[in-house]
């Protein structure tokens, strides 16, 4: 039977259909991805010009933070500050897991031949992964200490390893080395550096601030 009231058929009219909603809502999701995109672009365009740093918590002019760490070789042994050397000498965070440090590991092997005091920081290692990696490569360490948590890797301002901290006689970290020492890096920065810090060893005296400022960057 027809229905005979105006008012009611407008508004049956006027109702969207399930397409028209359809077609709505697609559109509303097609737009957000094209929001996300020009927002980005905006911000992208303000940082334009800028420069952009990465700012490190690095030791570098510092005491060696202090610590209290298991010797790796006897876990029941625990090693402090004054268990470091009072020559001049390097401090190298390592890993088994790590295979830049597999690389890096033969040239340290040579450094110790030649009569260089090399520290190990052992990084976040299973203990059985890394006396297995010690005894398979060798072991260019006067003692290696075990840093299982990381924290005083990052003390030290590791970015990740390895990295090789140079520190003089009064247990002061003067050069950061980022990545693998290798021949290049080990004549043309850390050699020139150690031989400042060696000469004022020798003569009881601190080293002289210019000279490091030149020679340790």
């Amino acid at each position: 039977m027809p229905n005979d009231n105006p008012a009611q058929n407008n508004d049956e009219n006027q109702k969207p259909s399930p397409k028209k909603k359809n077609k709505k809502q697609l559109k509303i999701w097609f737009l957000i991805p094209l929001i996300v995109f020009a927002g980005l672009m905006i911000m992208l365009y303000m940082r334009l010009g800028k420069p952009v740093e990465i700012v490190t918590n690095t030791a570098l002019e510092r005491p060696v933070p202090t610590f209290e760490l298991p010797l790796l070789s006897d876990t029941t042994r625990m090693m402090t500050n004054d268990n470091l050397p009072n020559q001049p000498f390097l401090m190298n965070v390592w890993g088994s897991w790590c295979p830049t440090c597999i690389i890096e590991h033969p040239f340290l092997m040579q450094l110790s031949e030649r009569g260089v005091n090399i520290v190990g920081v052992n990084y976040k290692d299973d203990i059985g992964n890394a006396f297995s990696y010690l005894n398979q490569r060798g072991d260019p360490f006067s003692m290696s200490i075990q840093d299982l948590s990381g924290q005083f890797a990052l003390d030290l301002g590791l970015t990740g390893a390895p990295e090789t901290f140079v520190v003089d006689g009064d247990r002061i970290i003067r050069q950061h080395i980022i990545g693998e020492i290798n021949e290049e890096n080990w004549q043309n920065r850390i050699t020139p550096c150690l031989m400042v810090l060696n000469k004022a060893n020798e003569s009881g005296g601190s080293p002289d601030k210019q000279q490091i400022a030149e020679v340790c960057q």
